[in-house]
């Protein structure tokens, strides 16, 4: 596994599309021995967004949660038709892109006492290396990004990568308040420079990845949820201080899920997740989900059924499906529902009340609802009001629609059986995928290091 690539490109239109304008360093001398973290820092924001929070693989997994279908010929992969070959792209994303430019950031800005610079580039390294856990299990990272000297690093076990985890963001929130050297400004597109943000989003991701490990081996519910809320203490708590990377809508700067629905004529909303929103009259449909151009109603394709006419089948609403909507990376209404469920697990469903409800209208008020009408107000009341046998239930069900095509749903239902989904029927898997298989190219090129795994077998933290 190769890791000596640098962005060559000066933020260009290009990256922001999706094109990959990488170079290696070791094979072109004429290539400067390094560029400023001014002009690295928007391309590597860009692929948090572009990459690991909304490229690829988070189509597949928004498949497996049942939120979108390719509408196709069975079987394909909605049921689990996979092969090694399918991760070899999700893998190169995250490893020869988005986390080798991030190390390039990371070691640059500490060299020139670019002290803002190292901890965003933390941040964002934080992020990436839990997001490939959190599909793979054990990942390579402790021997990584070594170039050429070492090609076939060896993979850390998930239990390592955890402690890595809350150890970078340690250091991105000490970086980040030592406020040393350059400072960024507009080449922050996702922050502008407000480094008090980047300082909320590190404590909220120390929240989120401590209540990943609710069931993990050596671990309690009761004392992740307390960790998770003394990090939330400093963490997000307004839709003013979302994490996204914002998209012109030009054809050259467009939202990578306006891509994945409008740029190909496959992939549709799937009916589990419409049927869901239109049986719950949810106020914020919508803003989700557009009517069908043939029948001018909410209607998804029923996973399983093969290929239909595109135009019975509804894709993403104005929200997410805009050509110039936000690629979100981490919202404060994940944070807001992360402190409603260690609240109750910590003091129990009254507590945690206020602030599942603060949640929901929050996240209404962010896409567009207004929170005073009947439709409103009818939601809330039927679904505002937790109890001692419905909270947790309730609780992910309405993180799930307020972080929306987001990974953590995948995270989320294999840490608490929520939302409740259904096994598609195929001839792979008899139970629903836990986890995403290796891909083929690092098997071909670091085989012996690569761990043998099956689609339903468990990461480390999704204990029984």
């Amino acid at each position: 596994m190769k890791k000596s690539f640098i962005i060559i490109s000066i933020f260009t239109a290009s990256l922001l599309a999706g094109c990959k304008k990488f170079l290696d360093v070791n094979d072109n001398p004429n290539l400067p021995e390094s560029v400023s973290e001014s002009l690295l820092l928007g391309p590597v924001e860009a692929g948090a967004s572009t990459y690991v929070a909304n490229g690829n693989a988070a189509v597949l997994v928004n498949q497996w949660m049942q939120y979108c279908v390719p509408n196709q010929p069975m079987p394909n992969t909605a049921n689990y038709l996979v092969t090694t070959s399918t991760f070899d792209d999700y893998w190169d994303s995250f490893y020869t892109i988005e986390l080798n430019n991030l190390h390039v950031l990371n070691i640059q800005a500490i060299t020139n006492g670019n002290s803002m610079y190292a901890g965003i580039a933390k941040v964002l390294t934080a992020y990436t290396i839990g997001t490939a856990t959190d599909f793979w299990g054990d990942i390579p990272y402790s021997e990584s990004f070594e170039g050429t000297d070492l090609s076939t690093p060896k993979f850390d076990s998930q239990e390592s990568i955890y402690n890595t985890i809350q150890l970078l963001l340690d250091s991105a929130i000490t970086a980040l308040n030592e406020g040393k050297g350059s400072t960024p400004g507009t080449d922050d597109y996702m922050y502008s420079g407000d480094m008090s943000k980047w300082i909320k989003m590190a404590y909220t991701l120390k929240a989120r990845y401590y209540m990943h490990l609710t069931n993990a081996t050596g671990h309690t519910a009761a004392a992740q949820a307390s960790l998770a809320l003394d990090a939330l203490a400093s963490g997000m708590s307004s839709n003013a201080d979302d994490c996204y990377f914002p998209y012109s809508g030009s054809g050259t700067s467009s939202s990578p899920w306006y891509l994945h629905f409008f740029s190909t004529t496959t992939l549709v909303l799937a009916s589990h997740y419409v049927d869901t929103l239109v049986a719950r009259a949810d106020p914020r449909l919508p803003f989700l989900v557009s009517k069908t151009n043939a029948t001018d109603a909410y209607a998804g394709n029923v996973i399983g059924s093969g290929a239909g006419n595109i135009d019975y089948y509804s894709v993403p609403g104005s929200f997410y499906g805009d050509i110039a909507s936000n690629g979100y990376v981490l919202n404060a209404a994940e944070a807001d529902f992360i402190k409603a469920e260690a609240t109750y697990i910590v003091s129990g469903y009254a507590a945690a009340q206020p602030i599942y409800r603060k949640a929901i209208v929050d996240n209404m008020v962010k896409v567009g609802v207004d929170t005073s009408s009947t439709a409103a107000q009818t939601y809330l009341s039927n679904r505002g009001t937790l109890s001692a046998t419905n909270a947790m239930q309730l609780i992910i069900e309405e993180k799930n629609i307020a972080n929306n095509f987001s990974t953590e749903n995948w995270v989320d239902w294999r840490r608490t059986g929520y939302p409740v989904i259904s096994l598609i029927a195929n001839d792979n898997i008899t139970s629903l995928p836990r986890r995403f298989l290796y891909p083929n190219s690092e098997i071909s090129t670091n085989g012996a290091n690569v761990p043998s795994v099956k689609l339903t077998d468990r990461v480390w933290w999704d204990g029984e």
